[in-house]
Formats: structure tokens, sequence, C-alpha cells
């Protein structure tokens, strides 16, 4: 319980310190965010800054911090270090500076914000890479959601014809002005998100405080019931409510909705530790619920069990309806319904957003964005009944985090090329060095990708990772000394 509460103070001190040298260090100002500057009554729409928080936690969280939190922990405590060191370090300095590297640009996508600082390659791979990530999380998460009301109502509603229900939802949250339907129901299910976690994480402290394990030697160096490598699989694995590339397609949203510079701390890298401290309570709660006064290995695998035989849906909803009775199964059901649905909607409509960015299509004509958003979920629809996904799924983990990486470069990059100290660069190359590793290391040892034993994987992984770094601090440190030498 003392880790815990530990823990949970290092994400608020976090919050309260660390997100503010990043704000001083990036250095707003009072000019005109592109909602003020030119609102359109679309995409670019002025919001109070309690709204934009909302929906840019529910458009960031959806499921991610709940159900990666509950597989990663399958490590045991270690993944708490993971999500607060990696929410603080990482996450918040990848969100803020995704969000505001985009208000600095006109609300453009991460991909044109990528290529205007890492050059026209990169641009065109981000553009591809950006759309097929997108349209991938969409798909996923409509068809998770469509099987799992088909069994909650009579047998005529099947899946197809939920999933058919929620497709044509997404094309109205896509299509529609942004203050229509997701400024109006993402506050309300963000809420619902904040009080659900809140619940389960009061709950597991009063009935099951006692079997709580602590951060120790032993516990950390406690293995994956499936023998699972912690390096870099619990890294991937937790990504929502730590560091996650996806975070990026969804800020530039909210960057086209914020109407003073002084919201993107609260907005950006305030959500992302409101997303940490829920991975933080689900993360408690898998680590504690199968315990029951046993070993830690045994709650391990009786919840490594749970998540094998039920997936992560089902022990939300064991958790839920135990530790919160019937109102807790009602949240259950809003969290592995609903939460989805929200992430998948904003998916579709980024990857609108990020094709309109790509070829310069005006998004506040009404049939010019029909023109984009009828065929993307076509496209969607016939992509989600036709192919199976679920293996194709593995692969977003990795171009998950991959994309974390090259946000986090660019932000260094960007940081750099309007002088900002080569030392407060690093604020961004150092948790970009870092996902370098996890991202290379994974692509090399997961089963999905080459699958090569860790001997390989781990030194190509921290190879890599160096010899970005080498190349960054050279293009930072000895050239901006050099510069000054040249003026002295």
């Amino acid at each position: 319980m003392i880790t815990f509460f530990v823990c949970l103070a290092l994400l608020i001190v976090g919050f309260l310190f660390y997100s503010k040298l990043v704000e001083k260090v990036f250095h707003i100002d009072d000019r005109q965010t592109p909602a003020v500057a030119h609102p359109d009554g679309v995409d670019y729409v002025p919001m109070k800054t309690w709204r934009v928080f909302l929906v840019q936690l529910l458009n960031i969280a959806g499921l991610g911090p709940i159900y990666g939190a509950i597989a990663g922990a399958c490590w045991g405590p270690a993944v708490y270090l993971w999500i607060v060191f990696g929410t603080i370090l990482g996450g918040g300095v990848h969100d803020f500076l995704s969000g505001m590297m985009s208000e600095r640009n006109d609300g453009k996508s991460i991909s044109e914000v990528v290529g205007l600082y890492m050059g026209k390659v990169i641009t065109f791979i981000m553009r591809v890479f950006s759309v097929v990530l997108l349209v991938m999380v969409g798909v996923n998460f409509a068809k998770g959601p469509a099987d799992l009301l088909a069994k909650l109502t009579p047998d005529a509603l099947n899946g197809t014809f939920w999933l058919a229900v929620v497709m044509l939802y997404y094309l109205a949250a896509t299509f529609l002005p942004i203050d229509k339907i997701v400024g109006k129901l993402y506050p309300i299910f963000g809420i619902c998100l904040i009080i659900m976690a809140l619940g389960v994480g009061g709950a597991t402290l009063l009935m099951h405080g006692a079997d709580m394990p602590e951060i120790s030697l032993a516990n950390l160096a406690v293995v994956h019931p499936s023998g699972t490598p912690k390096w870099a699989m619990m890294f991937v694995t937790v990504a929502c409510g730590a560091v996650s590339g996806f975070h990026a397609t969804q800020s530039p949203m909210m960057a086209r909705c914020i109407t003073d510079e002084k919201q993107g701390r609260t907005v950006f890298y305030g959500a992302m530790v409101a997303e940490g401290i829920i991975a933080l309570i689900w993360a408690a709660a898998g680590v504690t619920f199968y315990t029951h006064g046993g070993s830690l290995l045994d709650g391990m695998s009786g919840l490594a069990a749970a998540v094998g035989a039920q997936g992560q849906g089902g022990v939300v909803y064991d958790i839920c309806t135990t530790l919160l009775g019937s109102v807790g199964g009602v949240l259950a059901m809003i969290g592995v319904i609903a939460c989805p649905i929200t992430s998948g909607d904003t998916a579709f409509r980024s990857a609108r957003l990020t094709i309109a960015d790509w070829f310069h299509i005006d998004q506040s004509d009404t049939k010019k964005r029909a023109a984009l958003a009828i065929p993307l979920l076509a496209v969607g629809a016939v992509i989600v009944v036709a192919l199976p996904w679920t293996v194709l799924w593995r692969y977003f983990s990795w171009s998950n985090q991959t994309l974390a990486m090259i946000v986090l470069w660019t932000g260094a990059v960007f940081l750099h090329k309007y002088g900002y100290p080569p030392i407060a660069c690093l604020m961004s190359a150092l948790p970009a060095a870092f996902m370098t590793a996890v991202s290379v290391t994974y692509f090399f040892q997961a089963p999905e990708c080459l699958n090569l034993s860790t001997s390989i994987a781990y030194p190509v992984g921290i190879v890599v990772a160096i010899a970005l770094f080498i190349l960054f601090y050279v293009q930072t440190f000895v050239r901006h000394k050099d510069e000054n030498q040249v003026k002295e």
C-alpha cells in the first residue's frame, strides 16, 4: 500500500513541478492560437479548458490505461515504475510537445509536424504510417464493442447489426463539427472513466490493501508467468498510461481547440498524468485482486490465467462487479463498450484530418469533408468484416511505440531548431533514445516480428539507441558550441 501512495504522489508532484519546467523550456507566449485566429466551426472550435481537458483525456485514454495496465501487471509491481517515470519523463513530454508543436503550426496533424522538422522522406512515411495506424485503431475498436453489445442484447441484434450501428456512429463523429458529438459526449464519458478508476482504487485499498505488494528487489525480480521477458515487452504492453505514440495523433485535434497557450500544460501534460494515475490504479488492482493473501507469484499466475481465459475485458468486469457490486457492473460496461468506441471515432476523425492536411483539402466545406469521411469509413467497414485483424493488432503495439519514438526525436529537433539551450533538448532526446531502445528491441525479439533471442535483441536495441543519441548530441551540443565560437 505504501508503494502505491508513493507512486501516486510522484505522479502528482511530477505534474506540479516537472510539467512547469517543460512549459518554461518551451517558452509559451500570448500569441493567438489557431482556434482564435481562424475558427471554422468544424475542427477549429474554441473550447473551455475543462472541456478540452476531458476530451483530450478520453481521446488518449479509452481502454488503454485499463487493458494495458492489467496486462502489464502480470510482471508484478515493476509496472508501477514504468507507469510513473514513463508518464513524468516520457509521456507527459511527448504529449505536451506533440500538442504544442501542432498549435505552433496552425494545428497541423502530427505527420505534417514531423515532416516540417525531419524532412520530406519522413513526411511521406509518417503520412502513410499515421493513416494506417489510425484506421487500425478504428476498426479494432469497432469490432470488440459490437460483439460485446451482441452478447447483451436479443439474438436478433447480432454482431453484424451492432457493427453497422458503431460504424454509422463513427461516420457521424468523424464528419460533424467537433463540438457537436465529441465535445458534448466525451466529457461525460471522461467523468465516468475517472469515477470508475477512483471507485476501483478506493475499493482495492479498503478491501485488499493488506494484499497490495510493495516494490522490493524480490518483487522487482518477479517474471511473467508465461516467461515473457520484461524488457522490452512490458514497455510496449503498457503504452497508454506511460508513453503512447497514438496520443500524438490525437493532440493536434485539441491544439485546434485551445484558446490560450497556457492551456497546453493542463490539457496535454495534465491529461497524460491523469491517464497515468488511472493506469496506476488498474495496475494496482491487477497485482492485488488475484493474490487474496497468497504469494505474489500465485497472484500473477491467477491474473495471467484470467487474462488468457477472459481477456482484459472479462478481468475488468470481474474486478468492478466484485469490488463495486451492481454499480460497478454498469461502470464496467461503460468502460468496455463506450471507451473503445470513443477511441475509435477520434481515430477515424484524426485520419480524416491527416489526409486533409496531406492533400490540402479544406474541411470547412461540407462536401469535401464528406468526400473524405465516407470513403474512409467504408474502407474501415470492409476491413473489419473481411480481414483477420486479431494478429495484425499485435503490430499496433510496436507501431504505437515507434511513433512515440519519432515524435520525441522530432520534439528534440524542434527545441534545437528554435534556439533552445542544448541541455533543454535533452528533455525530449533522452526519452526518445529510451523509446528507440524499446522499439528496436521489441522488433527484434517479439514473436510477431523477427522473434530473435534476447542475446541478439538486447544489444541491438541499445546500440541503435546510443548511436542515434550520439548523432543528436553531435548535431546539437558540438555544432552549438562551434557556432558560438564563430560568433565570438
